[in-house]
């Protein structure tokens, strides 16, 4: 997956238009990211703003538009319903997908520090990337708001984790940290009663409900020591829930906030609400997702299901997306379109870019025998490494739902996830391949009239060469992850895909001999002589090891076949 982050600046400005637009095209202004919310309050005189991009996209555009809100925004005049303390009062970043903890915790502090020097603004961090845990929460850090924070920032507790201990009048202090993603997740009963829908609620939610006398809801509370009522945990950590009547639909729904969807995921809640609701004679007829959901958690739930179906998990995203969508039920009040709902589907078909691994096969053949340079070898050579990884997994999944095989079968599931992963990464070099060479001749183009322009072209055009010599070499080091595939699937496979075994691994030979080709003619290019040396020797390396592992693959083939 694409690496992706979110992040949700909220402004202190929900009432003038001009402002609000300032900030968002500043941040709009950074190549890379996408903006998917600007939701303004003018009562609450504050505006949150949804966007989303890689690390360090994500991490400039939050700065201009932090920056662009220093400019415009003066809290000496601020007034709202909202408590805030800054021009940007808060700023988290929620990882969406393929970004670590680690990875979101190092955005906040990158942000931090150059908010802190160079706009001379208070920085507090918070929640997962609070270096103080007693200010971890946010209300803890925003008490006292704007006017309180002059003599607070005073207090040695209260230094910030980054610029001025002195509050910066104009423009207040803001909080930076990193969040979960939080999805809005309601589940659909087969009844109109909200009381019956609460049960449910009360059921699967952290707080649960509380304990009785009697056992009943009305009965009387029982209370601890300190005279506070107890409460009987619910079934699913970091879930708020309650039930109620919806009558557009005319149904009760279980009406959930999923705080952390790597401990609690989608298809974990969908279950608990199924469990429960059917020890109260109840069905769960579907669900629906509120605003959008990172791919990862249809993803994973796709791949639940199929191994609650005792079924390969190895195939396509589009494919466990479209078992998740089904086995929650997600189109049945309205259609699930995963363009809309799905956060990285919708930041792709914003902003459509040509591919040549989303071209049908006639298409791809058709572009290649053109006239254009592109694509050339390069990109078919990567072409050919996924269709071998592609057989590996075929024969994995084949095997996996080979009858009397049912104890391998989390053995060749694995395999086919892994054969998938191989596939998706090999097309995405497709494009990178050919993406690689469009910039060679973008350099070759740049002006040569003076002697500058011509040093300048020089330049540009052995740093373009650089990677498009890199390009085929990542080509080779990704298939040749595939022998291992290839070896398992030819030693323990269904014998009857032997031959697709023999294909697939011809196909990777095929991929890093053609890609070593694209290397070295790029090397002829250079003047670097370190570099072409060291390319030089990895790509003798991969080659070496290659024709080793496809000897030994087809020996076994040949053997199985004769």
């Amino acid at each position: 997956m694409k690496k992706l982050i979110e992040c949700v600046p909220n402004f202190s400005e929900g009432r003038d238009r001009n402002v609000i637009r300032q900030i968002t095209d500043a941040i709009q202004s950074v190549d890379g990211v996408s903006l998917l919310d600007v939701d303004p309050g003018a009562s609450t005189n504050r505006t949150v703003v949804t966007f989303v991009g890689d690390p360090d996209a994500t991490v400039e555009a939050a700065f201009r538009g932090i920056r662009k809100a220093a400019e415009l925004i003066d809290m000496r005049k601020h007034k709202g319903a909202h408590p805030r303390m800054g021009a940007t009062d808060v700023c988290p970043f929620i990882p969406v997908s393929d970004v670590s903890w680690e990875e979101a915790i190092k955005c906040a502090n990158r942000l931090g520090k150059r908010v802190g020097e160079e706009l001379k603004i208070p920085v507090y961090l918070y929640e997962t990337a609070a270096r103080d845990k007693s200010r971890a929460n946010l209300a803890v850090i925003r008490a006292g708001e704007y006017e309180g924070f002059f003599e607070k920032i005073k207090q040695p507790e209260w230094k910030p984790d980054f610029g001025p201990a002195l509050f910066n009048e104009k423009s207040g202090a803001t909080v930076i940290g990193v969040r979960d993603f939080l999805i809005a997740y309601n589940v659909n009963l087969n009844t109109k009663s909200f009381r019956r829908a609460n049960s449910v609620a009360f059921d699967v939610r952290e707080q649960g409900r509380v304990k009785t006398e009697d056992g009943r809801a009305s009965g009387k509370p029982v209370l601890d020591a300190n005279g506070e009522p107890v409460r009987i945990p619910g079934m699913l950590k970091h879930v708020k829930g309650i039930g109620w009547f919806v009558k557009e639909y005319g149904i009760a729904q279980v009406s959930m906030n999923l705080t952390n969807i790597e401990e609690t995921p989608l298809h974990v809640a969908f279950d608990a609400c199924v469990e429960s609701a059917a020890k109260r004679g109840l069905r769960v007829t579907g669900s629906e997702i509120v605003g959008m959901v990172p791919k990862k958690s249809l993803v994973e739930a796709g791949r639940y299901f199929l191994r609650k179906q005792r079924w390969s998990e190895g195939v396509s995203e589009e494919e466990l997306m479209d078992i998740a969508i089904r086995s929650m039920g997600l189109g049945e009040l309205k259609h699930f379109d995963t363009n809309e709902k799905v956060i990285e589907l919708k930041i792709e078909s914003a902003k459509p870019k040509p591919s040549l691994a989303k071209l049908n096969v006639r298409e791809f053949c058709n572009e290649t025998l053109s006239d254009s340079p592109t694509p050339g070898g390069g990109s078919v050579a990567a072409l050919m490494g996924a269709l071998g990884a592609s057989l590996g997994g075929m024969v994995a999944n084949l095997s996996a739902g080979k009858r009397g095989w049912d104890d391998q079968l989390e053995y060749f599931s694995d395999w086919a996830v892994k054969a998938q992963q191989l596939k998706d990464e090999l097309l995405s070099l497709v494009d990178e391949d050919t993406a690689a060479f469009n910039k060679v001749m973008e350099a070759f183009g740049l002006p040569k009239n003076s002697p500058e322009e011509k040093a300048a072209r020089t330049a540009a055009i052995q740093e373009a060469t650089k990677h498009a010599a890199e390009a085929p070499l990542k080509v080779m080091k990704t298939a040749a992850k595939s022998y291992q595939l290839l070896a398992e699937m030819a030693e323990q496979g269904n014998p009857a895909s032997i031959s697709d075994v023999g294909v697939g691994t011809l196909a990777t030979r095929a991929c890093i001999e053609g890609a070593a080709m694209n290397v070295r003619i790029n090397l002829g290019q250079l003047k670097d002589e370190k570099f072409k040396a060291m390319l030089a020797k990895e790509i003798q390396k991969i080659s070496a090891e290659s024709e080793t592992h496809f000897k030994s693959i087809n020996e076994v083939v040949e053997g199985k076949l004769s």
